[in-house]
């Protein structure tokens, strides 16, 4: 007997589900929490449209994954129906360990273990519930799987992860720069030698998507508003465990983000990958609510700062952020409010963004010409895609709660 479900997306249609163990993957309860966990963190602070969620996300990308395959089959790339079906739950599964507020939190709730880490442990624990079915997914996902290209389709320069969330977040922010025609670049590509490659008649496509990926950078992901919100989030964390250690027992309640954020924790055991999975972006913002009122000044200010939107001023300059001026805007909030040194600093902070267009160094974009060359994309003769815009772009910012300055 047939299986099969449909799910309407708004990018990109209809998504057809007709394999049993996914649907099982999209029904567990710790894949059903990404519908709580905002894809775009702080974002919906400037572009009110952006509360998508990573579900959202995952699916989309599973929906280009099928669609990808798809054509490397037409052109005679060969896979087992198997190798498909792991292709497709390692694309689902691969943001499966984002916690609250996806990357502005990265490595906070958790210290020290990125998101791609507790996909893996999430990915594997599954595995284990599921008979081992999961397998062959958790080798592609590690890359440690002999067909490589299935790994690159995940992670590299040119995956179906990228090529999702870009059309998603410029969707739902309405920032047109980051549209780009991911169906025709699926079309393009090819498999050469066991690599993922693009043809030479996907150039101009692929130099789109690179510009509109830097576009989106700078535009949403990297505005100085968003910037603010989300480092004056890790702020108001950073104080509550700053509290907690001298012994403010008041600032942890009894649910799983205070266990996360103020247990003694070495190693995260299996216990507290189950206590992670249950946390979402309503957690996060629960305590803020709570803490609003905190006898203490400083995160009383950075809750207050977020839930009423008077977000920290952020300045971005080419040049680092002198000594000189971060310490003159501490001294002025600790004298006007009667705040230690160290007390300003969580009000005055400086930090850096970097970005670049595409990095040869890294996995590369790959073009297979009619006549069986392969070059990196950076070294076609391509106007967009020059050594200038291959370097890093370096901005240093200084944040700070402008009610002392106006």
């Amino acid at each position: 007997m047939s299986y099969r479900k449909i799910i309407n997306d708004p990018v990109h249609g209809f998504i057809t589900i007709n394999d049993p163990l996914i649907y099982a993957i999209i029904s567990h309860p710790w894949f059903q929490r990404l519908r709580r966990i905002n894809q775009m963190a702080m974002s919906y602070l400037v572009y009110p449209g952006a509360v998508h969620s990573r579900l959202h996300h995952a699916l989309g990308a599973y929906h280009l994954m099928h669609n990808a395959l798809y054509e490397l089959k037409q052109k005679g790339i060969e896979f087992s129906e198997e190798e498909e079906q792991a292709a497709k739950i390692a694309i689902l599964l691969h943001d499966v360990g984002h916690g609250p507020f996806s990357h502005a939190l990265e490595s906070m709730v958790v210290k020290d273990l990125e998101h791609e880490t507790l996909s893996l442990m999430i990915m594997e624990e599954l595995n284990s519930s599921m008979d081992g079915r999961l397998g062959m997914a958790i080798d592609i996902f590690k890359n440690v799987y002999p067909k490589r290209f299935l790994h690159q389709l995940i992670s590299g320069q040119l995956d179906v992860d990228r090529m999702d969330y870009l059309t998603r977040d410029s969707f739902f922010s309405g920032v047109i720069e980051g549209m780009i025609g991911c169906d025709r670049i699926i079309k393009m590509l090819t498999v050469h030698d066991g690599q993922l490659m693009v043809e030479e008649k996907g150039i101009y496509s692929i130099e789109e998507f690179l510009v509109s990926r830097r576009l989106m950078y700078w535009q949403v992901y990297q505005h100085k508003t968003v910037l603010s919100a989300e480092m004056t989030l890790v702020k108001v964390l950073e104080r509550a465990i700053w509290l907690h250690q001298r012994g403010d027992a008041a600032v942890a309640q009894n649910n799983e983000l205070s266990q996360l954020l103020f247990g003694k924790m070495e190693k995260l055991q299996k216990k507290d990958l189950e206590l992670f999975c249950r946390l979402d972006d309503s957690d996060v913002t629960s305590a803020i609510k709570n803490w609003r009122s905190h006898p203490d000044k400083v995160l009383s200010i950075l809750c207050n700062t977020l839930l009423d939107r008077k977000l920290f001023k952020l300045r971005m300059q080419n040049d680092p952020i002198s000594l000189e001026e971060l310490h003159e805007k501490r001294a002025a909030i600790a004298h006007s409010s009667s705040l230690s040194q160290e007390d300003a600093s969580f009000l005055v902070f400086t930090g850096e963004a970097e970005n670049s267009l595409y990095n040869p160094n890294n996995e590369r974009i790959n073009i297979l010409f009619k006549d069986g060359r392969v070059r990196d994309i950076s070294q076609v003769d391509a106007p967009l895609i020059h050594q200038n815009l291959s370097r890093p772009v370096k901005k240093f910012y200084i944040c700070f709660y402008q009610s002392w300055f106006g």
